[in-house]
């Protein structure tokens, strides 16, 4: 694999990849070439991997007062349903 092969399948594993990406991905997975796509697999499932190994490492729980807060912030963000005009259909 080339160096933009490979950055293309660390793109896929961080699914941040565009239209024109996405094109360039079909292009490697259609080459015909099997070793290609098999190092390509290879290349996005270790990816993805060393991710969420990083992901693990680096988690945090949240705050205990988090729950309360955002169920605080949505009950203050609704508008009652009384202040809604309600139009029959017709």
């Amino acid at each position: 694999m080339n160096e933009s092969q490979i950055d293309l399948a660390h793109a896929v594993a961080l699914g941040s990849i565009g239209d024109e990406d996405r094109r360039a991905v079909h292009d490697v997975l259609d080459s015909g070439d099997a070793a290609l796509r098999a190092d390509f697999d290879s290349e996005v499932q270790q990816t993805r991997e060393a991710l969420t190994v990083f992901a693990s490492a680096s988690a945090t729980p949240p705050p205990a007062t988090l729950r309360t807060r955002l169920l605080a912030a949505i009950a203050a963000d609704q508008t009652p349903a009384a202040a809604t005009p309600h139009h029959p259909p017709r």
